[in-house]
C-alpha cells in the first residue's frame, strides 16, 4: 500500500509516493530506545557528532532503515551521507531544538556544491524535526544549508536557514512537508522532481540593491519530467524584511535554464511578491 503526495511534479509523469511504513515512521515518536544509534552533545549517547554516526551506519550489515536519533543541541559540523549509504533516517527533537550548522561559503573559497552544511546522496534518506543552517551570512555569496541528490528523499518538519542558495535540490526525486525555509536569492534551486507541501517560505532582507528570488529551476531539456511544485504553502516576510518591504523586489522565481518549470498552487502569496510574479 502506498500514499501519494497530492501535489505531483509539473511534468505530470512523475508522482512522489510515501510508503505506508515511511509515513508511520514520520508520524511516530522516535526516542533513543528505538534508534539504532544516538548522538548527544554531552557524550551520553553512542557518538558526539552526527558524522561519526553516519560513518558507523555506512559500515553496518544489511540495507534496511537505520535510525539515528540526534538529541537536542547545536551541532557545528558539516555532514555527508555517501551515495552507497542508503536508508538513513535522522530524527531530531524539533526544528528549534536540534540544529546542524556551519559557515562554509563561496566567499571563503568553497564551491556552491561544497559549501553545503549537509550533503545527502544515499537513496531513501529521511530527516525529521531538524534544522539545517548555514550562518555564513549575506556577504559571503552562495551559502548552501542542504544539498540533496537522494532519490525518494523525505524532509518532514525540518527547517532550512541561509541567505543565497539555501536549498540545493540537486538531483532525483524529493519531497518536503511541514517545513520552514528562510533565504533571499534562489532559495530553492536545481533540476529535480520535487514537491513542497504545507511549507512556510520566509523571504529575508537581502543586501542593498539585491532582489529576492524564491526559485531557480534548472530544466534544460523539454523531455525532462522535472520541476518544482509548491502546494498548499505560504510565502511571507519575516520581521527583518517587513519594515523595508518597499525597498526590495521579490519574485517567485527566475528561468535559470531554457525550460525552467515551477508551479505555485493553492498557496498564500503575501503582498511582498511583485505583481509580475517572475523575474526575467
Amino acid at each position: 500500500m502506498e500514499a501519494e503526495a497530492k501535489a505531483k511534479s509539473p511534468g505530470g509523469a512523475t508522482r512522489l509516493r510515501i510508503l505506508n511504513h515511511e509515513r508511520k515512521l514520520l508520524q511516530s515518536t522516535t526516542q533513543a530506545s528505538k534508534a539504532n544509534l544516538v548522538v548527544t552533545k554531552d557524550g551520553s549517547g553512542h557518538f558526539r557528532t552526527i558524522q561519526a554516526a553516519i560513518d558507523a551506519a555506512a559500515r553496518r550489515r544489511g540495507s534496511g532503515r537505520f535510525i539515528i536519533y540526534v538529541k537536542r543541541g547545536v551541532y557545528g559540523e558539516n555532514i555527508e551521507v555517501g551515495i552507497n549509504n542508503n536508508n538513513i533516517v535522522l530524527v531530531g527533537d524539533g526544528m528549534k531544538d536540534t540544529i546542524i550548522t556551519s559557515s562554509r561559503s563561496v566567499g571563503r573559497g568553497y564551491t556552491t556544491y561544497s559549501s553545503a552544511t549537509a550533503g545527502i546522496d544515499g537513496l531513501h534518506f529521511v530527516a525529521r524535526d531538524i534544522t539545517f543552517s548555514n550562518i555564513a551570512g549575506p556577504l559571503k555569496g552562495q551559502v548552501v544549508a542542504l544539498r540533496s541528490a537522494s532519490d525518494f528523499s523525505i524532509f518532514y518538519r525540518c527547517s532550512f536557514v541561509g541567505y543565497q542558495d539555501t536549498l540545493m535540490v540537486h538531483a532525483q526525486r524529493q519531497f518536503y512537508k511541514w517545513r520552514n525555509i528562510y533565504s533571499t536569492i534562489d532559495f530553492i534551486f536545481g533540476d529535480v522532481a520535487v514537491v513542497f507541501q504545507n511549507c512556510a517560505i520566509y523571504v529575508r532582507r537581502p543586501l542593498k540593491g539585491q532582489a529576492n528570488v524564491i526559485t531557480a529551476q534548472g530544466r534544460n531539456d523539454p523531455y525532462q519530467n522535472t520541476g518544482i511544485s509548491v502546494h498548499n504553502s505560504r510565502v511571507s516576510a519575516p520581521p527583518d524584511l517587513k519594515p523595508v518591504l518597499r525597498g526590495f523586489k521579490t519574485y517567485l522565481g527566475r528561468p535559470w535554464m531554457q525550460y525552467s518549470r515551477v508551479v505555485f498552487m493553492k498557496t498564500y502569496i503575501d503582498k511582498l511578491v511583485s505583481p509580475v510574479g517572475w523575474s526575467k
